[in-house]
């Protein structure tokens, strides 16, 4: 007789073989021994023995500090710690206010959750992070998408939604996609904002450590960059990307702050990050605030890439992309797959981008180049692709 964990059991590896059949199982891989095209360490900071040193020194400076945080911000997470990291972020991306969340998930979930209430409209990018649109479903906000990057769908949906019996509008985009790597046009976004008195929310998630002023030196994002900091009312900074630790903060006015410790459920209802994890995090921005090398050589890997795609692969399908994320557009999953098997069989980690995760005919290998990228490495990810793409020339 079958119990009904059997039959919860049976449903489930149903719909698995449903997703086996299509060819889109996911599953696990290590490729520690592989040559990384695919993480998204742009910096190599997650491998940089100074960073890591710094770390172990802070840690040993600090050898009183609890291993874990014991509770949430609320409770007995809140230190003194905690209270001077984020100080220091505030300091950094050039604003009044940061709070620490414990990732870029948990950040966006909280921020699109929260902030905008029932009665007001939240309008998105289509292209938005997975964590901004399950952040956005769980708002009571009439929520609408506009066409990625098109400020005449977003300038119609915002003439419709400023309306007197309306609410608060907000408008939430990225800075940099992560799934081609494009950037969003900031400026005309924050003029349209402010014309019809929305406020604009940014995921800096694959900005950080890369944009910033000085010429992008300090690694402060995009909004920074440009100069926008003043008008725009959040920014989601994660630091498990090109800061090489993890954790995230949301920066903005003070009162922003007070807001979300008070309304963001991830922030109010889990353990805080552990001592050893807000001390990493200050180190990662004390290194790129001091070291601009590890961003000068990305920018030079990335120009070389960029040049030998241009003179081998003439004829290929990428993404309109200055950023380390480069998209090399396959369409069909099966063809994708098996370009992103070629490279793998060469000890490249190159991994492919299936629907639906994006669109049908969007498949696609998504490349990360790195700082730490060789000259020899790029010039062998070129010539794999050159070849495999060759014998793979049908869907």
């Amino acid at each position: 007789m079958l119990t009904s964990t059997d039959s919860i059991n049976q449903t489930l590896l149903e719909r698995l073989a449903v997703y086996r059949q299509k060819g889109l199982l996911r599953q696990l891989r290590i490729a520690d021994e592989a040559v990384d095209f695919c993480s998204n360490d742009y910096l190599g900071l997650a491998r940089s023995s100074q960073l890591k040193q710094a770390i172990q020194q802070a840690n040993a400076e600090h050898s009183s500090l609890r291993t874990g945080a014991t509770g949430s911000r609320l409770l007995a997470g809140q230190t003194t710690l905690a209270q001077e990291v984020e100080q220091k972020l505030a300091l950094f991306y050039g604003t009044e206010a940061a709070l620490v969340f414990n990732s870029g998930y948990d950040a966006n979930i909280g921020l699109l959750a929260c902030l905008p209430r029932k009665g007001d409209t939240l309008l998105t990018d289509e292209l938005i992070h997975a964590s901004m649109i399950d952040g956005a479903r769980l708002s009571y906000a009439a929520r609408h998408r506009f066409r990625h990057n098109d400020l005449v769908d977003l300038k119609a949906q915002l003439e419709g939604a400023s309306q007197p019996q309306n609410g608060q509008i907000f408008v939430a985009v990225e800075s940099v996609y992560s799934m081609d790597g494009d950037v969003a046009p900031l400026r005309e976004l924050a003029d349209l904002c402010d014309e019809y008195g929305a406020a604009l929310l940014v995921d800096e998630a694959h900005a950080t450590g890369i944009y910033g002023s000085e010429n992008g030196v300090n690694g402060e994002g995009l909004v920074t960059a440009l100069g926008l900091q003043n008008r725009v009312l959040a920014r989601v900074h994660t630091f498990g990307k090109a800061l090489g630790v993890h954790g995230a903060a949301i920066v903005g006015p003070a009162v922003l702050r007070d807001y979300l410790i008070n309304f963001a459920r991830p922030f109010i209802y889990t353990t805080a990050l552990p001592p050893h994890s807000l001390l990493a995090i200050r180190c990662a921005h004390d290194q790129v605030r001091a070291d601009s090398s590890a961003l000068q050589q990305l920018h030079h890997q990335l120009t070389y890439f960029r040049r030998q795609v241009a003179e081998k692969l003439p004829g290929s399908q990428w993404s309109t992309s200055q950023s380390p994320i480069q998209c090399l557009i396959i369409p069909g999953n099966d063809r994708a797959r098996r370009v992103a098997a070629a490279a793998q069989a060469t000890g490249l980690d190159v991994r492919a981008i299936l629907s639906p995760t994006v669109p049908v005919g969007q498949e696609r290998l998504r490349l990360c180049i790195h700082a730490f990228n060789t000259i020899d490495e790029i010039d062998r990810l070129v010539d794999v692709l050159q070849k495999a793409l060759a014998e793979n020339t049908t869907l």
